[in-house]
């Protein structure tokens, strides 16, 4: 069989030169200082495939994104386990699979599901009014239901109602930066970064009291830019297409479908608030990796909720909402090579001023060591567009001394660098934040045409690196 993505010459020569390198005796124990910096070399790789694949060869990479990701992932633990030894690899997978991507994916595949069976019937007509009314409730549903729940609730109407006009790339890539990031930081329900602070301790309405100005300003600033950019385009006489060619007239009044999963949604919440509140000291040891029985309980029992949707929602919910499983298979897929090969880029920011990113490390703190709010910012937030921002969020809160009751209190301004550089920088690229490739994803699969990965990047850089240099200035010190 042809081993199109994993050759077995490349993996060996990798091997080599990584061989060369001191390295730790146990993948439980990793000692990102002894890392070289080519072990992040397949994690670049799968980066880069995110952002170009699509480019130059889209249909290839719609067909084999998932073997692109396993070649990835292959390419990062063969040679880890050849260094280190298969024990060690094997371990490091497990941590990666049972610590991070089941929690993960389980809580994003059942917020999926369930608001994938909430069927808004009838169609509103797309203005510019209707448009940033529906940001601007995903926004504030966002910090409640977190930024997936939000997003695919809203995504499908949302598209709906636009699929009458010409340009509808820009209105999703607002909903991208408000609904599947910005709104879901005013408590740990709503973006994975916060619920790691939760769960070390930072108390449930801390961000809400903290951040609640910062979260305004970006907020409020992005719905008036969005709606001035939705007015430009629908004052264009050939913006709206001729109402036999609209694929859903609009109708009088809305109706809402599968009302069942409201009360799903909020027992999805409960056991998010469950896992952190409830503390029995039980865990369990697989294979080097602790697992806490309130984490175990809360995905397992995600899975049972997610299974239960499935069975009592009608047919007709998610016909309406022409619910397929495709964008959450790219997202799992993507983000299993992603946790995989970010193994060892995590491990050297781990190891601070000792490892490959200690110009990072030592970015974010003065000459008397004291924290500098605004590159704590600026740090989480680069670095959490590009890695998963939860980890990142736990580096820096680590970075930072890792004390939740000393951050809440006496470094309260540098947590809420933190925390807003985590959630909001989670917008400047697609994979800065899971739902912003599930929104791409559920657009594309409606005919939308959107950016590609450095397009998108165009439009973060345009309307959201400008807002995060004034914020910059106006809530962290420079």
């Amino acid at each position: 069989m042809r081993r199109a993505f994993v050759p077995l010459p490349m993996l060996t020569m990798l091997a080599a030169v990584l061989a060369v390198f001191p390295v730790a005796a146990h993948a439980a124990d990793l000692d990102g200082a002894a890392l070289s910096p080519l072990w992040g070399l397949p994690f670049a790789g799968m980066l880069l495939s995110i952002a170009l694949w699509p480019l130059l060869a889209p249909k290839f990479w719609h067909h084999h994104y998932g073997k692109i990701a396993a070649g990835w992932g292959m390419l990062f633990l063969l040679p880890f386990a050849a260094v280190f030894g298969t024990h060690a690899a094997a371990a490091s997978a497990v941590h990666a699979l049972l610590a991070e991507y089941i929690p993960f994916i389980s809580l994003i595949a059942s917020l999926y599901i369930i608001a994938g069976g909430i069927c808004v019937r009838g169609n509103l007509h797309g203005t510019p009014g209707l448009n940033t009314g529906i940001l601007a409730l995903g926004t504030v549903l966002a910090s409640f239901m977190g930024t997936t729940g939000a997003a695919m609730l809203l995504i499908r109407p949302l598209l709906r109602a636009n699929d009458n006009r010409r340009h509808v790339a820009h209105v999703i890539v607002f909903f991208i930066f408000l609904v599947a990031n910005a709104g879901g930081s005013l408590t740990p329900l709503g973006d994975p970064p916060l619920f790691l602070g939760f769960l070390k301790g930072v108390d449930f309405f801390w961000t809400m009291r903290n951040i609640y100005l910062e979260t305004l300003f970006i907020c409020t600033v992005l719905l008036v830019l969005f709606y001035l950019v939705d007015s430009h385009y629908y004052r264009n006489k050939e913006e709206e297409l001729p109402q036999k060619n609209d694929p859903t007239p609009d109708s009088h009044g809305i109706s809402i479908d599968g009302k069942i999963n409201f009360v799903l949604l909020l027992a999805v919440i409960g056991l998010v608030l469950m896992s952190g509140l409830w503390q029995p000291a039980i865990s369990f040891n697989v294979f080097g990796t602790d697992v806490p029985l309130q984490a175990a309980a809360r995905d397992a029992l995600l899975i049972v909720v997610a299974v239960v949707s499935l069975l009592v929602t009608p047919h007709t919910a998610r016909a309406g909402n022409e619910f397929n499983w495709e964008p959450i298979l790219e997202v799992g897929k993507l983000f299993a090579g992603i946790f995989l090969t970010i193994i060892p880029v995590i491990a050297m920011l781990k190891a601070g001023t000792d490892g490959a990113f200690a110009g990072v490390i030592r970015a974010v703190s003065d000459s008397n060591g004291q924290p500098v709010d605004s590159m704590y910012f600026w740090a989480t937030g680069l670095l959490s567009s590009f890695l998963d921002n939860a980890p990142t969020y736990l580096v820096f809160f680590n970075t930072a001394g890792g004390d939740a009751a000393t951050l809440m209190t006496r470094d309260a301004s540098t947590l809420a660098a933190i925390s807003t550089g985590a959630v909001f920088m989670g917008a400047n690229t697609y994979i800065g934040n899971a739902p912003n490739l599930m929104v791409k994803a559920i657009a594309e699969n409606r005919g939308v045409r959107m950016p590609s990965f450095f397009g998108y990047m165009l439009y973060s850089g345009i309307f959201l690196v400008p807002l995060f240099v004034i914020m910059t200035f106006l809530f962290f010190h420079v």
